[in-house]
This record gives C-alpha cells, sequence and structure tokens, in this order.
C-alpha cells in the first residue's frame, strides 16, 4: 500500500501541489488528471524518490517503486537483451523473456537500442519495469510515441502486474481501459506563496 498524507510538492523551492491525501492499495491503479502544468510530474517525481516533499508524508514508497518516464532510460550501445539483462542485474532479478515477450521485442533483441524507433525505445523503457520485480509502477505519460497495438500491449502488461498484486500510479491522458481509481490533481493546487504571506497579517 502507497500512502500520501497532507503532502505538498513544489518545484524549485515553490509549492505546487498541497494538501493532498491519498492511498494506492495493491492491485489497484491510480491516474492522475489535470492540464500540463498541474503538478503530475512533480507529485510523480516526488513519490519515485527523486525530490523530498516540502511537508507531509509518504508510506510504502522506497525501494519498492519503480519509475519511467518521459527519458527511457536506455543504454544505446547495447542491445534490446543487453539492456534488459542489465537492469535486471541491477535490481537483482533474473531472466527477461516475459518482458521481451509482453512488448513483443523478440525480433529487436540484437538490436542496438540507439537504432531503434522512438516507439520501439518507448517499449524497450516500459519492458525495463517488468525486471525490476518492483510492486509499485510510477509512471509519467508512459504512452508517448506509442501506436494504437503498442498501448495495447503496454494496457496488458499494467493489467497483469495489477493481477498479480502490483500497483500503479500514473499521470495519462489516454484511457487505457483499465479499472482504475482518478485523482484530479486541480482542487489541491497550491496558493501563490505571495497569499500564503499576505495571511500572516490578517
Amino acid at each position: 500500500m502507497l500512502t500520501a498524507q497532507d503532502l505538498t510538492v513544489s518545484r524549485g523551492g515553490i509549492p505546487v501541489l498541497e494538501s493532498l491525501n491519498f492511498t494506492l492499495n495493491d492491485g489497484a491503479a491510480l491516474v492522475l488528471r489535470g492540464p500540463n502544468g498541474a503538478g503530475k510530474t512533480t507529485l510523480l517525481r516526488t513519490v519515485a524518490g527523486l525530490q523530498p516533499p516540502m511537508q507531509g508524508t509518504l508510506e510504502g514508497a522506497g525501494e519498492r517503486i519503480a519509475y519511467a518516464a518521459h527519458a527511457d532510460g536506455l543504454k544505446t550501445m547495447l542491445t534490446v537483451t543487453e539492456n534488459l539483462s542489465f537492469w535486471a542485474s541491477v535490481f537483482g532479478t533474473s531472466g527477461i523473456e516475459d518482458a521481451v515477450q509482453a512488448f513483443d521485442l523478440s525480433a529487436l533483441r540484437d538490436r542496438l537500442a540507439g537504432s531503434l524507433s522512438a516507439g520501439q525505445k518507448r517499449r524497450l523503457g516500459l519492458a525495463r519495469l517488468m525486471v525490476t520485480g518492483r510492486p509499485v509502477w510510477v509512471l509519467d505519460e508512459p504512452t508517448v510515441s506509442l501506436d494504437a497495438v503498442s498501448v495495447g500491449l503496454f494496457a496488458d502488461a499494467v493489467r497483469a502486474h495489477l493481477s498479480g498484486g502490483g500497483s500503479a500510479l500514473m499521470a495519462t491522458h489516454i484511457d487505457l481501459g483499465l479499472e482504475a481509481g482518478v485523482l484530479d490533481v486541480g482542487p489541491f493546487k497550491a496558493r501563490p506563496r505571495a497569499a500564503l504571506e499576505d495571511e500572516a497579517f490578517l
């Protein structure tokens, strides 16, 4: 279970979202909604441990998180197989076959990652999630560069992850056909700092 209590997240030291409370149960997905610039990426980076919260607590994160953002996290001079094997060794897991099959990478095994198309790189980057062995997937616009078929592969992978007791927190504008809760970050937009300072004199 991943739990956020009274969470305030910031960008450049300025509060972006405040007073956030949510719980992500094992086997469940939670989709973040909100316009560009609303703070979804900042929230995900905080949950993933890339930056500390300004206020509040996160429980159930830390070493349980596998994070996938806009960068695919690939070694361009390694093959598809070598990339997945590398990440499996980093996370202390073994076996990459499930990830290869799930993201239809069999025909690309011996291709250098740097020679792949944008969509193929994205599929390889997402396949990396499956070899981490971590139960909580934190995903920032994971379907960027994917065609309709590949979006379906990704949705199937998430569905299998959830059915195995994993969970997923993601920001996406695409309906993946998953049973998922929705968290609209709009109501949690932080008030301007000036307004907060003025209130001290009221």
